[in-house]
Formats: structure tokens, C-alpha cells, sequence
């Protein structure tokens, strides 16, 4: 039986790129182009496998594996991204993710990397087979440690500022009062040790959270 496949980026060209490569040997059950879709669609399709990337708005591709985790625990999670650092690879399987794939190789490799998560196995682009074992080696980098400090409402709210939303906005998305939302926001930027809304974008943009424009 073919693998039912949900496929998550904010690139229209890239989502129907990815449906010409998987058509013949996947069933390819959706289409998202943010984060928050794809948490309501992995929720209601349950797919077998979603191809997930790193940087997408509302939520991006990190964050939404470990909730995608919590709502359909049998999807099997790849991120595919243009991210070639190890930063990213360690927080992607810290989140859930099964498979790591750049997008440079993933017409090459998705099938692969598709067919290895299904058998219950792990796959890690051999693009970055020096990157891994370096970290084996030497002992994982604590580069990200700042973020893994923040609680998953502060990484939420981050990204939200960073990508423009106000603060009586985000509070309106996400159910809270604007008040909750400036502690949290006020919580993250003293944890970061930044001082202003232009920094906190720098930093995200740094971490991926967002994709400058």
C-alpha cells in the first residue's frame, strides 16, 4: 500500500515539485503552506508520512513536528530544508523527526528518505554525514542553547513578533490577553539578553523561525 503523504512548505513551486516526484509512488493526502495548517491537517488526515519544512510562518517547521508528535503520534516526520548546519538537524530529532533532507538533494533522496522512516528507521541526508559524525565525536553544540531555554508559548510568541504581528494580534491567535503575551515577549527578550523588537527579529531570522523578506 502506498504511503498516505502531507506535504508542509510556503512554496507553491516547491509543494507542486514535490507532488510530481511522489505520485507515482505515494499518496499524497494534503498540501499546507504554514505551520498551524499543518498541525489541523495532520490532526484530521492522520497521514503515514509529512514532509516538513524549517522555516514557515504562524509556526514554523520545528515547532510544529513536536505538536504533530502529540496529535497523529504514527506520522512520520522529515524535514526537508535549505538549513545545512547542525543546529537544525539536532533540534529537528530533538522535535521528532525521523529524516533530515536538504532540498539541494531531495529529488535524489526523498524516496529513500521516505522508504527508511517507514521500515522505523532514521535517515540523515549523506550531505551532512561529516556534519553528524563531528558531533559524535566532539559532543553536541550548545550554539542553540539560548532557544532550548525558552518554553514553547515564548518560541510561538517569538516568532509571531518577528514575522510583524502586534501584540493585540498574537494575544487574538492565540487565545490569551495582551497582557500574558508582554510578559512572555518581556520573559524572551530579557532570557535572549535583547533589547528591542529589531533584535528579536535578528534572532529569529538567525534560528530560522523566520525567512527574511
Amino acid at each position: 500500500m502506498k504511503p498516505r503523504v502531507l506535504l508542509a512548505d510556503d512554496h507553491t513551486l516547491v509543494l507542486a515539485g514535490f507532488v510530481k516526484l511522489l505520485e507515482d509512488s505515494c499518496e499524497v493526502v494534503g498540501l499546507v503552506e504554514d505551520g498551524r495548517a499543518l498541525l489541523d491537517a495532520a490532526q484530521h488526515l492522520q497521514p503515514d508520512i509529512a514532509i516538513v519544512d524549517i522555516s514557515m510562518p504562524l509556526l514554523n517547521g520545528i515547532e510544529a513536528c513536536s505538536r504533530v508528535r502529540a496529535a497523529s503520534p504514527q506520522t512520520k516526520l522529515i524535514i526537508v530544508t535549505m538549513h545545512a548546519a547542525m543546529p537544525y538537524v539536532q533540534a529537528a530529532f530533538k522535535a521528532g523527526a525521523a529524516g533530515y533532507v536538504l532540498k539541494r538533494s531531495a529529488t535524489d533522496e526523498l524516496l529513500q528518505a521516505i522508504r527508511t522512516v517507514r521500515s522505523g528507521n532514521y535517515y540523515v541526508t549523506p550531505l551532512m554525514t561529516k556534519e553528524v559524525v563531528n558531533v559524535l565525536v566532539k559532543g553536541p553544540s550548545d550554539s542553540n542553547a539560548s532557544l532550548d531555554d525558552l518554553s514553547t508559548r515564548q518560541r510561538e510568541i517569538l516568532q509571531l513578533v518577528a514575522e510583524g504581528y502586534t501584540v493585540k494580534e498574537i494575544a487574538g491567535q492565540l487565545g490569551l490577553s495582551p497582557r500574558t503575551v508582554e510578559f512572555h515577549k518581556g520573559r524572551t527578550m530579557q532570557q535572549l539578553q535583547v533589547r528591542s523588537t529589531a533584535e528579536l527579529v535578528k534572532y529569529a531570522i538567525a534560528h530560522a523561525l523566520i525567512v527574511p523578506t
